[in-house]
């Protein structure tokens, strides 16, 4: 393969990095617009999509076209499949991003106590996202040896945070609404748990040639 083609994918690589931590720094400000209620920043991460949804095109088309130009084998084309799936990946993290920061306003009035303990599991979910990421520019994939662990963590997070916030509603009625916020974020940062193993999976393919499921 030829020294142009590494050289693209290698330049491609590093730019692919710093989109993904676009992507998770949606995630990461719209829960801290939350757990402040602050509805500029919930704003501003509202106003991210767009470059998000451009982004992620912009990668695709580089993608593939390198594929096409220059038809790659092996390690280099697990790499580009491997980026096209974290593409979709990251780019729904940042949506789900969005989808808290527009929740933000309901919040105006303050919170429930712990939150439903909501900020623990985005902590969870968010050192997930960074080993992803890091495994990815690294290609060090021991980041990734207890995804299945943590990502069970984050399942029974979820599941108490709904239990719990059932509670508060039958309690009084006045929190339903929060509460049914407060239930969908922890559906959100779920599913942001379930992107991160399978772009783990990925990596260590990409970087092993060895398929792997972390469930």
């Amino acid at each position: 393969m030829s020294d142009k083609f590494h050289e693209e994918l290698k330049l491609l690589r590093r730019e692919f990095t710093d989109y993904s931590k676009f992507a998770a720094d949606m995630l990461k400000d719209a829960m801290r617009a939350l757990q402040d209620a602050d509805s500029n920043l919930a704003a501003d991460v509202n106003a991210r999509k767009r470059r998000l949804s451009d982004l992620s095109d912009h990668f695709d088309e580089r993608l593939l076209t390198l594929i096409a130009l220059y038809q790659p084998m092996a390690h280099d084309l697990r790499t580009i499949v491997c980026t096209l799936k974290m593409n979709v990946g990251f780019y729904r993290i940042g949506r789900y991003g969005k989808d808290v920061a527009i929740l933000v306003p309901d919040f105006a009035s303050g919170h429930l106590g712990r939150m439903l303990n909501l900020p623990h599991m985005a902590e969870m979910v968010f050192s997930m996202i960074d080993d992803v990421i890091a495994a990815y520019e690294s290609g060090d994939v021991a980041r990734l040896d207890d995804f299945s662990t943590r990502d069970d963590c984050v399942d029974d997070m979820r599941y108490s945070a709904f239990r719990e916030g059932v509670t508060y509603m039958m309690e009084d009625p006045r929190n339903i609404n929060r509460c049914m916020d407060y239930v969908m974020v922890a559906r959100y940062l779920e599913r942001c748990g379930d992107h991160c193993c399978t772009m783990a999976e990925r990596i260590h393919y990409m970087v092993t040639g060895e398929r792997v499921e972390i469930s």
